[in-house]
């Protein structure tokens, strides 16, 4: 019988300096003793292999990737048919051309073979020797026929070859149909993929089948399997009094919801007094979802497979059905919820935690308010809000200093704070983007946001020291590279990055933002200061948040619509009641990784819906703007042109073949010179701009430059 820890034998081989590759039949030799156990030491093998974790060469000899010049990672193409192999666990990737990617799509993970080392500036080069996994097996695109035969435009122009449809295929689809193809025959030898229509969306251009096309796209599910259904049915509508057993009643407690206008899910409360001895008392209190979502059963996996919310224009995709959201697990007012609260004595000198207790709890919401109705309050001492919240002025005025106190602590302590305007798409009746205004956020926004950062790291920090198993929200520290990179960018403007003893620290960032007192140069800057940073990602292993400059750092505060939140509600509470054993502390040790891994990816894919359904949005919204002028600035340069940010976010393209002379691309200054006029056109620059074209189908923005950049006046 083979050994549990064999795979970790055969990577301990193969990874040793003196090894070298050996055929099978001698690799075998050394593992296997007994015949019997051949056929599943080949299948081991086999399978590692298809993982990517060794490589098999034509010959049959075994190796580990680093010794053939290989290795896994994901391959990101671009519309120009070349593309890169990209690496989670560094910041750099490998260029590969297009004749050398050998039927790799987009998002394919991919054993690459380094045939050209990096020199000077240039990246290493490679080819694609073996696609591990395919990540677009179903695609979504726009149905062209052509009688007998048709084909698929992937939406993703990622995706840069069109799928070949044969007749028997197509399922009803007609010409110009939105539609998801699954892909049967990948491409090779300079054939395209083949594949079946296997949904109709409907006709393009109408909006629900636009959106709906992102959805899909996105592989985001909209309807609970039917196991999930039973399960939410089988689940009481209120809290039963057997259920409060164990927990701390704070049901008297003056405790309440800050969200927003149109909100349906509230999985926080707050509350703020004051101590005698001059302390605050902030309670946080979070819906106890892990009551509900019990381990392991449908809810639960299926919470794990969807792992967020995503928040589109006009609707929610939740990661919950809604009698669990919007209903039982909701912090609605008035009612009986069962509750995780952290209570936080806060020092007011220094905004210190002092002492805090985590506890399962109950409470009974005295208030559901929003950021605009207590932020009329706090601003401007609104009247009507004064009077509708009475009783709560004392508390919401001890909440605003007490946040101001913790304002002050992050910035002290370095904190990033971007402030990136957000904008809000507003829709019609019927539908149709009629406004984007900036998203505010206002003094009630950034109270709340105070308290859960709080609460975040305090919790983070005590199951740090407790030695126990969890997940952890990290922001890495940037690539020194690139960091230097940035330093380069910010001198051509004449601003001046710092060096922290232990490299870049997060307050050498934050001094920049502070010293552009230009609000539109400060955006622009601070948009490529982000690009410098890594994304934040969930993890098991706590590593800091950059950003936000916090050694510990964690997700509680959003069960409801966050799934590693849920996780360690889990965590904790088996903690709280003394039931973490040894098996269990296993148990969770194992899973923790990849429930990590899940919920980072479904984060991302998340946040690229979003953006791609604003995207539609706003070209819809700016078709009914052709030819006519805004003001906007630079908000990024390419070497195909610049992109202008209107006041209400919206951002289009000024193609380089447009302007009135031919500019060079520099760079390391991100910036673009005429050739016979010197003309400069820069990041945070001022200009006005033309509406030449919008293209709903690639919601792209068109514009033209109506500034005159020979002025000099508009180059400072």
């Amino acid at each position: 019988m083979l050994p549990n820890d064999i795979k970790e034998k055969i990577m301990g081989l193969i990874s040793e300096d003196s090894y070298k590759a050996m055929k099978r039949e001698d690799f075998n030799k050394i593992f296997v003793e007994n015949p019997v156990d051949l056929d599943e030491f080949t299948s081991i093998l086999d399978e590692m292999a298809e993982n990517g974790e060794l490589f098999i060469n034509k010959r049959g000899k075994i190796g580990s990737l680093e010794s053939y010049s290989m290795e896994k990672g994901r391959f990101c193409s671009t519309k120009r048919g070349f593309g890169f192999v990209e690496f989670d666990s560094v910041e750099r990737d490998i260029f590969v051309h297009e004749e050398d990617r050998n039927g790799a799509f987009d998002g394919d993970t991919v054993i690459v073979k380094i045939t050209k080392r990096p020199s000077g500036d240039k990246r290493p080069e490679g080819v694609i020797v073996k696609i591990l996994k395919r990540a677009n097996e179903k695609v979504v695109g726009l149905f062209r026929s052509s009688g007998s035969f048709a084909f698929v435009i992937p939406d993703n122009k990622k995706l840069d070859q069109d799928i070949f449809i044969p007749k028997r295929f197509f399922s009803g689809a007609k010409d110009n149909d939105k539609v998801v193809c699954q892909i049967d025959v990948w491409p090779a030898d300079g054939k395209k993929p083949e594949g079946k229509i296997i949904e109709v969306i409907g006709q393009s251009g109408e909006r629900y089948v636009e959106i709906d096309s992102i959805v899909r796209a996105h592989g985001l599910k909209e309807s609970f399997p039917e196991r999930v259904v039973k399960q939410v049915k089988k689940i009481a509508d209120h809290v039963r009094e057997d259920e409060l057993k164990g927990r701390v009643d704070f049901r008297e407690e003056q405790i309440y919801t800050i969200d927003g206008d149109d909100s349906k899910d509230f999985d926080d409360a707050v509350g703020v007094e004051k101590l005698d001895n001059g302390n605050y008392r902030l309670g946080v209190h979070i819906a106890d979802v892990t009551h509900y979502v019990t381990e392991n059963s449908p809810l639960d996996r299926e919470a794990l497979d969807r792992a967020t919310s995503v928040y589109l224009v006009d609707k929610v995709i939740p990661m919950l059905p809604k009698e669990l959201s919007n209903g039982i697990c909701s912090l609605n007012p008035g009612v009986d919820r069962l509750t995780l609260s952290c209570v936080m004595d806060v020092n007011p000198k220094n905004g210190k935690v002092e002492r805090y207790d985590i506890v399962k709890s109950v409470i009974n919401s005295k208030a559901r308010m929003t950021y605009t109705e207590v932020s009329d309050l706090l601003e401007n001492d609104d009247p009507k809000m004064r009077v509708k919240y009475e009783d709560f002025i004392e508390n919401l005025e001890n909440a605003k200093e007490l946040a101001a106190i913790l304002t002050k602590r992050r910035e002290k302590r370095g904190a990033i704070d971007f402030d990136f305007p957000e904008s809000k798409i507003i829709l019609d009746k019927k539908g149709y983007p009629v406004d984007i205004k900036e998203y505010e956020r206002r003094v009630s926004n950034k109270m709340i946001e105070e308290f859960m950062l709080l609460a975040n790291e305090t919790i983070a920090e005590d199951f740090f020291w407790k030695e126990l198993p969890f997940v952890y929200r990290v922001h890495e520290d940037p690539d020194d590279e690139k960091v230097e990179r940035l330093r380069n960018f910010i001198s051509e403007y004449g601003y001046r990055m710092n060096r922290s003893k232990n490299g870049v620290q997060p307050r050498d960032l934050q001094k920049i933002l502070e010293a552009i007192e230009d609000r539109e140069a400060k955006q622009a800057i601070g948009t490529i200061m982000l690009r410098t940073l890594r994304q934040a990602r969930y993890s098991p292993e706590c590593m800091g948040h950059f950003g936000l400059a916090a050694q510990y750092y964690t997700h509680f505060t959003s069960p409801i619509r966050r799934y590693p939140d849920l996780q360690i509600h889990r965590i904790i509470k088996e903690q709280l009641e003394g039931k973490l054993s040894h098996k269990r502390i296993k148990h969770y040790s194992e899973i923790l990784e990849a429930v990590s891994n899940q919920s980072s990816t479904q984060e991302r894919e998340a946040e690229l819906a979003e953006r791609e359904v604003d995207d539609y949005y706003k070209t819809v919204y700016m078709s009914d703007f052709i030819d006519e002028e805004f003001e906007g600035h630079i908000s990024s340069i390419t070497s195909f042109g610049a992109f202008i940010e209107l006041p209400n976010g919206v951002e289009g393209l000024v193609r380089i073949q447009d302007l009135p002379d031919y500019f060079d691309y520099f760079e390391s200054s991100m910036t673009l010179v005429g050739q016979n006029t010197n003309a400069v056109l820069k990041l945070g620059q001022k200009v006005r701009v033309r509406v030449s074209n919008v293209d709903i189908p690639l919601r792209e923005i068109d514009f033209e430059l109506v500034t005159d950049i020979f002025n000099k006046n508009e180059n400072c």
